[in-house]
């Protein structure tokens, strides 16, 4: 619908313009600190990923090791004496109004629950490396789940700041220039109108 040309429409468009603008600086921002915040998460959770897989192969060489010394069975049973309990807790954080959940846990040693003489070196070996692993792996569930919130934010943020600057930042500009110009193109038929009144009257 075509806006009329009034000087208080003009105001109102103008206001809705500025407002747009801040709008889409805003968002513009959010967006660009989102990014950062996601590229050092990724940074971050690659290199632990890294340090994941490290582990992890040498946990499963000692543990290889472990089942040629002392058999799978065993390796089996004693597996089944390893307290598997849940020691963590899930928090939440803000960052630009995103909740993001924080695992919070406090690092311990694994304290052997099983009969030391049926075991070995390689073993407690293997172990140690698997409970290393979990704590890792903690940080990366933490840090994953949080570039998929962020990762979902950034959408939203560019799909609103899109919304600005495509949309609704043009409209306003096309309202404005329009009144403006058809306040004009009054204002100067006003003055020719005058001009002739004021002639007439002088003659």
């Amino acid at each position: 619908m075509k806006t009329a040309p009034t000087k208080a429409n003009l105001m109102k468009s103008k206001s809705m313009l500025d407002f747009s603008k801040k709008g889409y600086d805003l968002l513009d921002k959010k967006r660009n600190v989102l990014i950062r915040e996601v590229m050092g998460l990724v940074s971050r959770a690659e290199n632990i990923q890294t340090q994941i897989e490290n582990i992890f192969a040498e946990a499963y060489e000692s543990l290889q090791y472990t089942n040629i010394i002392i058999g799978t069975n065993v390796v089996r049973e004693l597996s089944g004496a390893i307290s598997k309990g849940e020691d963590y807790d899930i928090l939440l954080h803000s960052v630009m109004g995103v909740e993001i959940p924080k695992v919070k846990y406090e690092r311990k040693d694994l304290q052997p629950s099983y009969g030391l003489f049926r075991t070995n070196a390689t073993f407690d070996n293997a172990l140690s490396k698997f409970n290393e692993v979990k704590y890792l792996i903690y940080e990366l569930a933490e840090i994953e789940t949080a570039v998929y919130k962020l990762a979902m934010e950034i959408k939203k943020t560019q799909k609103r700041a899109n919304g600005l600057d495509k949309i609704q930042i043009p409209k306003y500009s096309e309202i404005v220039k329009d009144i403006e110009n058809a306040l004009e193109e009054k204002e100067r038929e006003d003055f020719f109108r005058l001009k002739k009144v004021k002639a007439k009257t002088k003659s």
